[in-house]
């Protein structure tokens, strides 16, 4: 998509394609704390050459809309959950999956794990200024062990009903998988019991009524997974050596962002002709 730069009245201003702030971009071998979220760490897993891009040389990516739909299910997903929470009792869904000795877990800082934007768990790496990051859907406890369960809300409109090994086993879901190790990772640096099983809460979206008639109808699956923290501490030393070098990594073969960006570049300063013209440029000034 076309992405437009617009101020805080939703005018279309002038597109830089670099951030404003300067403390949104990492310096190489700085001292002062920077925050990286899951989400960009998950850029670095996907592509080194954007999330350096990105992090250390300040670039601002056209962006995507806002995924509203999915956002009304979560908000109205953490109500219901709130409620049990406040009362510490089980939620509708868990008896049925075998779940009735869990219940929403019920901490003051609750709240600011689940927001995204300006906290999230929180954990230093190592001796770095490095400050992890994540959001969490929600997180259940285990009442006779009271070990933590992490759980990530998913909305989804498939004409297939949800199942668990297919939905694991799906490609474009390994992110999700991802997701639930690093927030796993994260607790346990935080000092708590986690339990081994987390769980996606899927919302499918039913597509076979016969009208909408205002309503939208879903099917709620819990998808278990084991989660596998063990290896994210290697990769999060490998991003942080990574935004410490002064060279622009090698993209990844498949990053459709990387090869628009080459065409795009041969282009416009090859004529047309499919060849670029090289372009004098510093890392940093």
């Amino acid at each position: 998509m076309i992405d437009l730069k617009r101020n805080s009245k939703k005018e279309p201003v002038k597109a830089t394609g670099l951030r404003v702030r300067e403390t949104s971009s990492y310096k190489p071998n700085q001292t002062y704390d920077f925050k990286i979220s899951r989400g960009r760490f998950s850029n670095f897993l996907t592509c080194k050459r954007c999330f350096y891009l990105d992090r250390v040389m300040g670039l601002d990516p056209p962006g995507t809309p806002g995924w509203t739909l999915n956002e009304t299910t979560d908000l109205l997903l953490k109500k219901e959950f709130d409620h049990c929470r406040e009362h510490q009792i089980p939620h509708r869904l868990f008896a049925p999956n075998g779940l009735s000795h869990v219940v929403p877990f019920d901490h003051p800082e609750m709240d600011n794990w689940r927001n995204s934007l300006h906290h999230g768990l929180m954990v230093r790496h190592k001796d770095t200024p490095i400050i992890l990051t994540g959001g969490v859907d929600d997180i259940w406890q285990d009442t006779i062990t009271k070990k933590l369960i992490v759980v990530d809300y998913k909305s989804q409109a498939k004409n297939s009903a949800v199942d668990p090994d297919e939905y694991l086993e799906d490609a474009y879901h390994d992110a999700y998988k991802t997701q639930m190790d690093f927030y796993a990772y994260l607790l346990l640096k935080m000092g708590f019991d986690v339990h081994r099983t987390a769980y996606f809460l899927v919302c499918n979206a039913d597509r076979h009524k016969e009208n909408f008639n205002q309503v939208m109808t879903f099917e709620e699956s819990l998808v278990p997974y084991d989660w596998n923290a063990g290896w994210i501490e290697a990769e999060v030393d490998a991003m942080v050596a990574l935004m410490n070098q002064h060279q622009i990594p090698e993209p990844n073969e498949s990053c459709k962002n990387c090869a628009y960006s080459d065409q795009y570049a041969k282009a416009v300063h090859g004529g047309g002709n499919g060849e670029s013209k090289p372009v004098q440029r510093r890392l940093f000034f």
